[in-house]
């Protein structure tokens, strides 16, 4: 097959918001389709109707457009092969449903539920928990393979609900080559008779899966290793209708933080970090917080997500989206479970920080700063505050001393660092800086080295507390800096101030 024919999709299901495993999964078919020159299609697998979910549908669209993944075919782009929303082309499976009967590699079951739950039931009193509809139970049970013909016509002629289920055949070996994992070999007595079409005339995800991916000529089918044990029933359903299997892929499981389990959607808000790129809210107002709201950057998420289960191959480790594309290939996803780690989702976002340029966060932080502030002013606290953020809103929040004077003063500086003769070199430095005249952070520097040197005094003696002072903190950008942004007065007043707010802390200590 050329480059020039893949085509992949992500096909998921719009019953609630889409876990970080599910975007991830979308990035490995966009970032495979995009290295190979091939096409990338979204397609809604709404089927199963009863597990609908209002807004689950635009959520997934909308989580696209923030992390930048663009299908080429979907809902509301089109394509030669749509509709892409399963439920817009229910009429084309029965088709098939019928194709199977006629070959008899499906069958009629008009087993009830009370039936199939009496069945259950029964074997588990008899020693048998995981009772399944397979190769010997569906001999006992109401079917076109144990009803007579005649029966089956009346039953159906009058109506009576059915599903179609596929006939697994007995003892055979299902082979297939996983483009991840080698080759698969599962035996047909380990499977059981799957539904393929329901009696409310919708297919199950299993039959209209595949019929979708043979009608859109998909090459490879890139998704979760939870499918692996349906990937038998799949490949058998290519062969029952006489097509061309499409290459296989299943990826990694991402797993919690401990390496204990698969990540939930329950996992993130109680560990303390998001699971969703986006909130989401349900009907009974309960919130799941998202990676954009929560202040990531989406080229953040995005890279975090690339080496959950890939790596390059190489020492990068930030990329953008096209150099993704450019580095991807499944030769490199790993067979394994892929621990999530969201302190390095954290440091993936410091470095998208640290390399945005002070104007853009300006402007994206524009509403949070005070009106009175110049936008030359917004980007020289962006500029200062950017290299010890981890969120934009970092730099509003831990810089908030170059906008107004401190609130408070750190007492454990002031316990640690203030000693019985820091007020008075502190008096003499202040002295010092109302002699510069020009304010600038080289001047300022220059003329505190003099004045340590002729104290013969150590960096930490003064400028600690000059720190503390003006910011009410123990650590930030370059102190120069700081005083040549705040300018003069404004200096000498906050040292005046702290002098005597820090002394009335140290003496009712």
């Amino acid at each position: 097959m050329s480059k020039d024919n893949v085509r992949v999709r992500f096909a998921p299901s719009p019953t609630g918001p889409l876990h970080m495993g599910g975007v991830r999964t979308a990035l490995y078919n966009y970032l495979f389709a995009k290295n190979n020159n091939g096409t990338f299609i979204l397609r809604i697998e709404d089927t199963d109707q009863t597990r609908f979910v209002e807004g689950a549908q635009d959520y997934i669209i909308n989580a696209f457009n923030w992390c930048g993944i663009t299908p080429d075919e979907g809902p509301g782009i089109g394509g030669a092969y749509g509709p892409y929303i399963q439920s817009e082309r229910k009429d084309i499976y029965q088709e098939y449903a019928q194709k199977l009967i006629n070959s008899e590699k499906a069958y009629y079951a008009f087993d009830t539920a009370e039936e199939l739950t009496k069945m259950r039931d029964e074997a588990k009193k008899m020693g048998m928990p995981n009772w399944q509809y397979n190769g010997v139970s569906r001999l006992s049970m109401r079917n076109s393979l144990t009803l007579p013909k005649s029966e089956v016509d009346e039953l159906i002629a009058s109506q009576t609900p059915y599903v179609i289920r596929m006939k697994m055949p007995r003892n055979e070996d299902v082979r297939f080559e996983d483009e991840i994992r080698g080759w698969v070999v599962v035996n047909t007595n380990n499977l059981d008779d799957k539904v393929l079409f329901k009696s409310d005339g919708m297919p199950t995800y299993h039959l209209a899966n595949i019929v979708d991916d043979h009608m859109m000529k998909i090459s490879h089918v890139i998704r979760g290793e939870e499918w692996l044990p349906s990937a038998p029933l799949h490949v058998l359903l290519y062969d029952a209708l006489g097509w061309d299997r499409p290459k296989f892929a299943h990826l990694p499981l991402l797993l919690r933080p401990d390496g204990n389990g698969k990540l939930s959607k329950r996992d993130g808000d109680r560990l303390g970090f998001p699971v969703f790129p986006l909130d989401w809210l349900t009907k009974d107002n309960e919130l799941f917080s998202g990676y954009k709201e929560k202040g990531y950057f989406p080229e953040a998420f995005i890279n975090m997500l690339a080496f959950l289960g890939w790596n390059p191959g190489t020492q990068q480790e930030l990329f953008s989206l096209e150099e993704l594309s450019d580095a991807f290939g499944l030769d490199r996803v790993s067979k394994g479970g892929a621990k999530f780690d969201p302190e390095k989702t954290k440091w993936f976002q410091q470095q998208y920080i640290r390399s945005s340029s002070a104007d853009s966060l300006a402007d994206m932080l524009k509403d949070s700063f005070p009106e009175n502030l110049g936008h030359q002013e917004r980007i020289t606290i962006c500029e200062l505050m950017k290299e010890r953020a981890t969120f934009a809103a970092d730099i509003i929040k831990d810089g908030a001393y170059l906008i107004q004077k401190p609130k408070g003063y750190d007492q454990k500086v002031i316990s640690k660092k203030w000693k019985a003769q820091t007020p008075l070199l502190v008096q003499e430095w202040q002295n010092i800086i109302e002699g510069i005249d020009e304010f600038s952070a080289s001047n300022i520097e220059a003329k505190f080295k003099s004045f340590l040197e002729e104290k013969s005094l150590g960096f930490g003696a003064v400028l600690l507390p000059f720190r503390l002072l003006v910011t009410g903190v123990g650590a930030g950008p370059g102190m120069f800096d700081i005083a040549a942004f705040l300018g003069k007065e404004e200096v000498l007043n906050r040292i005046s101030t702290g002098l005597i707010e820090v002394e009335k802390i140290k003496n009712e200590a």
